[in-house]
């Protein structure tokens, strides 16, 4: 198996961009993942940012947690789990508006931190979304506008907690999916591993890495790439020793916006024709909900049968 593909951002501003643009490229088109390094977001941030959401599941999160479980039954499973996810979670939206004033429970210094972070990592997204431009031809801020809608990107977080788990042969910290919008990035914890993504039919550990930020793409993206980029197949695996922690930000495209595949990349196809459906976001992500641990590609066919018996609804 290839070794993960680690890119060290600061790289780009050297000598050595040519080869760090070549193996982002290579990391897209044979990965749909890589992991980053030396990026922009400060190392006292992101410290900050991991104690505190640590601290909030162990102060707020983890009873409601072990409630579940045992409401469930989980520790008591004989078969494998397969409706079920092995996790604790809330969600933070920034773009196109805030809910993070809304979210109870969370302590004004956390609030405050996480708007910060998730400014630092809204810049990050915009930053890679132009490096994958570059290495596609495409002028740059593409990718954003075409995310844009009426209201621009919808961008948001999911905060996790893995906790241990007493039968990981069972029950899974999240079934295995590929993600519906754009692009994600993750700031995952380095101690406590469980990440992985299907690469030539096995599963391959995402690695923990202090201070790195994980990267992969959404179905949007395999959408306006014209099947270039295809986001890739990842699970979460539970541990019986150790809290994982997983911030994953996701920058996608705005509810009304419309997606299909890039014409310039489109034009340089074999066939010189789309690969993909056109649609609106928002009604991939109405089908997506229902069939998330279900293969990406009858999604992708329904908007095709979609689109040719009805053109108002990619309108």
């Amino acid at each position: 198996m290839e070794k993960f593909p680690i890119v060290d951002m600061e790289k780009l501003g050297g000598q050595e961009r040519s080869a760090t643009m070549e193996k982002i490229k290579d990391a897209c088109e044979n990965w749909g993942f890589f992991e980053i390094v030396n990026h922009s977001i400060s190392h006292t941030l992101m410290d900050t940012v991991e104690r505190m959401t640590k601290q909030h599941y162990k102060n707020r999160m983890e009873h409601k947690f072990k409630e579940m479980v045992a409401s469930k039954g989980l520790e008591a499973a004989q078969s494998e789990i397969n409706d079920v996810d092995w996790e604790s979670t809330f969600f933070l939206r920034h773009c196109p508006v805030s809910n993070i004033s809304d979210i109870p429970d969370l302590e004004d210094e956390y609030r405050n931190i996480m708007k910060e972070f998730a400014g630092e990592i809204e810049k990050l997204a915009e930053q890679l979304l132009d490096l994958l431009c570059e290495n596609l031809g495409l002028e740059q801020g593409y990718l954003k506008k075409a995310f844009c809608g009426t209201n621009g990107p919808t961008f948001g977080t999911k905060v996790s907690n893995y906790p241990p788990c007493p039968k990981p042969e069972l029950i899974k910290g999240l079934r295995a999916h590929t993600d519906a919008g754009g692009i994600v990035l993750l700031f995952q914890d380095d101690k406590v591993s469980g990440l992985q993504l299907l690469k030539d039919g096995q599963w391959v550990d995402v690695p923990p890495m202090k201070h790195s930020i994980v990267v992969n793409l959404g179905d949007q993206i395999e959408v306006i790439t014209n099947g270039k980029y295809k986001s890739v197949k990842h699970r979460v695996i539970t541990q019986t020793n150790g809290n994982r922690m997983s911030i994953a930000s996701f920058y996608n495209p705005g509810g009304d916006a419309l997606i299909c595949p890039a014409p310039a990349l489109v034009a340089k196809s074999e066939e010189k024709c789309p690969a993909y459906p056109k649609f609106v976001f928002e009604e991939y992500m109405k089908l997506y909900v229902g069939v998330k641990f279900e293969e990406k590609e009858p999604r992708f066919e329904a908007f095709k049968a979609m689109q040719s018996t009805s053109p108002i609804a990619t309108s």
